[in-house]
């Protein structure tokens, strides 16, 4: 019987999200008698919840197909979360009213842990009160901290981005070395994880160079810091400190954080770049620091052709999967080959991957602390391969321009709460 699909993104965007949405979309129009509309939520499970449901029926494709090279997030996302079905039945009872006044018969959410989580609940909740129901997780997220998948889409992007710009500003800061500024600090996302802060150590092929990396696993010695930068210094004129904003001081709390923030709880981090810089100056070393912030998980511009692919692909096989009526899993990348790159799609079980966050493998990290391993950089190397640029215009990248057609809504106004 025909139903349609609501698809919803989730958690911070990447440069690929959207091209696992349109993954998505493309897949389902090729199935007409099986799907009938593919509706997108605003702003995540908030806008299942408000029933603020786009309509992408009423979209143009060449519009649509545009979602491939386009970053950010087309439909909204959002940092919440659900209560359980005891604590917040009302959220459950909403969903389900919403699900059924549109007909909708797949439900696929795009995100890291939390998101999985919120598809695991909802597929639990399903199963309990046995629903007809299909939910299917896409990973995203530029962290790379979801198990259970060799990769997660985004992250390629984001490593790309990284060490390229690592590798760019190498080029500057030789340049001026001798007689300016001699230590550059940047810092990367990474709340528990210190996988983007290992994608810089791409940027060179050599194993003694000007990088010292810092880990979101390795907690932080000052002393040892210092040394190691100073050392830096003395070899090669002058150095690059790339650091997790997730870096752990010595009594295991965050070197820097801003605030408490969000449904979610997280502590939102930041100030360690200018933090590292001071230490950077007291050794007497001219010090420019920079956070690279939202660029780096924007940058479509410099993506990765298989981070694109496989971002596609995993949308792609989600609609596959509710084809074939499998459901409460997501998809997961299982590499088959290091050299060349190979890679299949399978699906996990929701429960195993909702809210467990993978950090870098020790035997990722060099024996001292500041550097990746020859297997992390056979890990990593494959997934930053291949270029797809997005078509410019007038000098400047087009993205896609959507309409954004809510649907009529037909239930009462929500007026509740999340968790």
């Amino acid at each position: 019987m025909q139903h349609n699909i609501l698809y919803a993104q989730s958690g911070g965007v990447t440069a690929v999200i959207n091209a696992s949405a349109c993954g998505v979309i493309e897949t389902a129009a090729r199935h007409p008698t099986h799907f009938g509309k593919v509706f997108a939520a605003r702003d995540g499970i908030l806008g299942i919840l408000r029933e603020e449901l786009y309509d992408l029926s009423l979209e143009d494709p060449a519009e649509l197909a545009a979602l491939r090279h386009t970053p950010g997030g087309a439909f909204g996302s959002c940092r919440a979360d659900l209560g359980t079905p005891e604590s917040h039945p009302e959220q459950y009872t909403r969903l389900i009213e919403v699900l059924r006044a549109h007909d909708i018969g797949t439900f696929i959410y795009n995100g890291g842990g939390g998101s999985m989580l919120t598809a695991a609940k909802i597929a639990h909740f399903a199963r309990d009160r046995g629903l007809d129901l299909t939910v299917i997780g896409i990973p995203k997220t530029i962290d790379n901290d979801l198990p259970q998948t060799d990769t997660s889409p985004g992250f390629g992007s984001a490593a790309k981005y990284i060490a390229t710009s690592v590798r760019e500003v190498s080029r500057d800061l030789s340049a001026m070395a001798g007689t300016s500024t001699k230590v550059f600090v940047l810092e990367v996302m990474g709340r528990h994880a210190g996988w983007l802060a290992a994608a810089a150590g791409l940027a060179f092929d050599a194993e003694d160079t000007p990088l010292l990396l810092l880990f979101a696993e390795v907690p932080f010695n000052e002393n040892d810091f210092s040394k190691a930068l100073q050392g830096g210094v003395n070899r090669h004129g002058w150095c690059i400190v790339v650091a997790a904003e997730g870096l752990l001081c010595t009594d295991r709390i965050f070197c820097a954080q801003a605030q408490q923030s969000g449904v979610f709880g997280h502590e939102q981090l930041g100030g360690l770049a200018p933090k590292l810089a001071g230490l950077s100056r007291r050794l007497g070393f001219k010090t420019h620091w920079a956070v690279s912030d939202y660029f780096q998980r924007s940058a479509r511009h410099l993506a990765s052709r298989v981070d694109v692919d496989q971002a596609y692909a995993c949308g792609a096989e989600a609609v596959t999967y509710a084809l074939q009526g499998k459901t409460d899993v997501m998809i997961a990348i299982r590499r088959t080959s290091d050299e060349p790159y190979l890679w299949t799609l399978e699906g996990m079980p929701l429960d195993d991957v909702a809210d467990i966050e993978l950090p870098v493998p020790r035997t990722f990290i060099r024996a001292d602390g500041y550097g990746i391993t020859e297997s992390a950089r056979r890990y990593m190397l494959p997934l930053i391969q291949g270029e797809d640029i997005p078509p410019f215009r007038d000098g400047l990248p087009v993205f896609a321009a959507l309409q954004l057609n809510l649907v009529e809504q037909k239930l009462p106004l929500w007026s509740g709460s999340l968790a």
